[in-house]
């Protein structure tokens, strides 16, 4: 039988043709009409400087709406317990998979939640001590510490038939792990009387301390002044018992105060509802600082920490008690699990050790499950919330990580890397931010945003491969080999920071001498008790001051005028230039704008569907009174001013009529941190995870302590900026101040004065120095996994 010489391609299957993400027109943030095909089933690396536009695009847009179509499958009454997402802006977005996001934000603060509750690792555990615990003391709730022993009895109406009914008696109890005393916290708070008032003054001679609490305000001090309990006229410590009784602890009671009913109740109920109750985060300032002073926690006596009642404490596995095992580092927890050999719970216990070994695979063996997850690095928190997609079976995915080498020393990335292509090579579409060289050089594909940022940015600069992008002209390939060298000399200490005796965590007795007047970078593997040995060490009282991880918090009329403080120099400016009231430049006072409050939009809520915001017709978006916005500073208004970047602010209020220093000085240290591309009257809930880091470190550089501390500054920084941060390090140095970074940039190892290495490993095999000395020192002798990884870094 003849055969065709040119055989017909074989005809592609309709369902194969669905290989691309495409995108159409996105204009979400600061994107500019962005138009791009993602390939599927590839690992894409989205990079370009902080702020260029990456989040926008790849978790604003493409996660936010394959969410929202999901969303849309569940029934309308579903959909009312749902978050309301609306639809991106954006023209076409076709071939959209299911998304999982992966992304930076802190896990809960909420004390009741640990590493063990945000994982399914402690509800499992639970199961498994009620199973095989002895003595048997109940069911898993037995065992968790945010459930209560309850016990309640009574009679209940049965209603039968024809209108027949019958009282019946029964009684409900339940069985909690719960320690009665801490209520599942496990500390204690007891608050210092001192901070709260001065005892020799009487309530009339304005004896409270406390911030706000003014002697005309009748729902404060007034209540109690005149609730007819206390005698206002009386010195506090001349108080009889039963005064004093009625003045910290009384239960709430009605009063009748100026012809106004209120509920009195005692002082220190009132304090823990009105600040204890509150996030210590979200405070003022002031506020903030006093509740540090007035409240002391401390282990809680009864359960010794554990959070667990005596009964729980009690039922072991082995001689191990559920508040053992969760205290364990996890891969010594994964170790005694294997050991337990029971038939009965065979299935549970591989899907236990399963989890467990998740923790070790990923690099977090070295925490426990008892481990507060609002005590997590943004880098550790991301990781942990990769644990339940490690075993997935799930394959056509679109899984969206947002910088997951954050917090990993260079000697972890690799690690790293190997988790991201196991994702891919299971028929995952990858889609990384990132900064890292070593994570984009196994990119499939790479979309470079730019070229610069905030409304330089929002445009695509390049697609295609690795070594296309080395060769194309961005900034990211230009700036993708760059290498920091040593320094030739290194500055000389003036003086030192001793600590003694440090134990804290899984710091094993260090002594060590911290240089003052250099740029000391402290070094390790994660886990290796690096923040332990700065933030829980160095000495409160030596003016230090710390510029930590832990998120901004602010709502949508917040923005970095309000936050640094610029607003008010500002305002006062235009009050004097005008001769009018400064409250009439807020947005949030009297100056604001009454049909949508100041905030420039209404809000529409459509219950189930995604809430509409439309631009106040009134003021048209710009916040104020059509009044306010007559008077003006240097030809501008004020809402003008706030429309500025940082930039063109600082130009205008450096000369002229608009002069005005305390505002310039505020710009230049924002400036000075690479912000100079925000609008200063920018939402903060729109400023990614290292923007909002740089905005604090801004607002601190302002303080008069003489000692640094910053906490992986580097974190959300392009590979071209970090340049201009070691300038910034430098600049503080050189003006008198001692500089400590915890860094695992080889780039800021590389420029530092001093290294302090910690190791050898994680948790319980670290907390020890395995290395001090200058960066051609360790780069030298090699000595340790950070030198091995810097010697390769400086070495072409």
């Amino acid at each position: 039988m003849a055969t065709s010489k040119n055989p017909k391609p074989p005809v592609q299957h309709a369902a194969d043709s669905h290989e691309l993400i495409r995108v159409v027109g996105a204009r979400e943030n600061n994107l500019k009409d962005v138009s791009i095909e993602i390939p599927k089933r590839r690992l894409t690396v989205f990079t370009g400087v902080s702020g260029s536009g990456k989040s926008s695009l790849v978790f604003d847009t493409i996660a936010a709406e394959s969410q929202r179509l999901i969303n849309e499958t569940y029934s309308a009454f579903v959909q009312g317990f749902m978050p309301t997402l609306a639809r991106p802006e954006v023209d076409v977005l076709d071939g959209l998979t299911t998304a999982i996001t992966v992304d930076q934000q802190r896990m809960g603060g909420d004390p009741r939640s640990t590493v063990g509750t945000a994982t399914d690792a402690n509800a499992m555990l639970r199961i498994l001590f009620s199973r095989l615990g002895t003595p048997h003391i109940g069911p898993p709730s037995a065992y968790s510490f945010n459930t209560a022993s309850v016990r309640a009895s009574g009679g209940i109406t049965v209603e039968r038939g024809a209108a027949k009914t019958k009282t019946v008696k029964a009684t409900y109890e339940r069985t909690g792990g719960m320690c009665t005393r801490c209520e599942g916290r496990g500390t204690v708070s007891d608050i210092d009387l001192t901070q709260l008032y001065d005892d020799s003054k009487s309530i009339a001679e304005g004896a409270f301390t406390i911030p706000g609490w003014k002697s005309d305000n009748v729902w404060t001090v007034g209540i109690y002044a005149e609730s007819g309990f206390l005698d206002p006229n009386k010195p506090i410590r001349r108080f009889t018992k039963k005064e004093m009784q009625d003045f910290l602890y009384r239960e709430p009671t009605k009063v009748k105060v100026n012809g106004v009913n209120l509920t009195y109740e005692g002082l220190i109920p009132k304090i823990q509802k009105s600040f204890l109750s509150k996030d210590k985060e979200a405070m003022q300032p002031h506020v903030r600082a006093f509740v540090e002073r007035a409240v002391t926690f401390t282990t809680c006596p009864e359960c010794d920490g554990t959070r667990l009642s005596e009964g729980a404490r009690s039922s072991k596995i082995g001689g191990i008690s559920i508040a053992d095992a969760c205290a364990m580092e996890i891969r010594d927890l994964a170790e005694w699990v294997r050991g337990l050999k029971e038939p009965s719970v065979a299935p549970l216990l591989t899907a236990l050790q399963h989890t467990l070994d998740s923790f070790t695979e990923i690099g977090l063996g070295y925490l426990s499950l008892n481990r507060p997850s609002g005590t997590l690095s943004g880098g550790e928190a991301q990781r942990v919330k990769m644990i339940r997609h490690l075993g997935s079976s799930l394959t056509d995915v679109t899984y969206v990580f947002d910088e997951p080498t954050i917090g990993l020393h260079p000697h972890d990335i690799q690690r790293m890397n190997d988790l991201l292509l196991r994702l891919r090579d299971k028929g995952n579409t990858v889609l990384v931010v990132e900064h890292k060289p070593e994570t984009i050089a196994i990119a499939d594909h790479v979309v470079d945003l730019g070229p610069g940022a905030g409304t330089e940015g929002g445009t695509v600069c390049f697609e295609g491969s690795v070594e296309a992008l080395r060769g194309s002209g961005t900034v990211t390939g230009r700036h993708l080999d760059d290498r920091a060298a040593l320094k030739d000399a290194v500055r000389e200490p003036t003086g030192t920071l001793e600590i003694r005796g440090a134990t804290a965590n899984n710091l094993r007795d260090v002594d060590v001498d911290i240089p003052l007047g250099v740029l000391t970078v402290i070094t390790g593997v994660a886990g290796s008790g690096k923040s332990s040995l700065v933030h829980g060490s160095i000495p409160a009282d030596e003016g230090v001051v710390s510029v930590d991880q832990s998120p901004i918090r602010g709502s949508r009329r917040s923005n970095p005028a309000t936050y640094t403080g610029l607003l008010d120099p500002i305002r006062k400016a235009f009050a004097k230039a005008n001769g009018v009231k400064p409250a009439l430049f807020s947005a949030n006072s009297e100056g604001a704008c009454p049909t949508c409050n100041g905030a420039g939009v209404i809000y529409t809520d459509l219950a189930m569907m995604a809430g509409v915001a439309t631009t106040c017709e009134d003021c048209d978006g710009k916040r104020f009174q059509p009044a306010v916005l007559e008077y003006r500073l240097g030809g501008r208004d004020i809402s003008e001013v706030l429309a500025m970047s940082v930039t063109d602010a600082e130009e205008f209020f450096a000369v002229g009529e608009a002069h005005t220093p305390a505002a310039h000085r505020i710009l230049q240290r924002l400036t000075d941190v690479g912000l100079g591309y925000l609008g200063i009257g920018q939402p903060l809930t729109t400023l990614s995870g290292g923007e909002r880091q740089r905005l604090k470190l801004a607002t601190h550089m302002a303080d008069k302590g003489g000692v640094y501390v910053l906490d992986e500054p580097t974190t959300g920084l392009h590979l071209a900026d970090v340049e201009q941060l070691l300038g910034l390090l430098d600049r503080l140095v050189d003006s008198g101040k001692s500089v400590i970074v915890i860094e695992h940039h080889q780039a800021v190892m590389a420029h530092a004065d001093w290294i302090i290495d910690l190791g050898p490993g994680a948790g319980h095999d670290g907390g020890r120095i395995v290395f001090q000395g200058t960066p051609a020192e360790l780069v030298a002798t090699r000595s340790t996994v950070t030198g091995e990884h810097l010697a390769a870094y400086v070495t072409p």
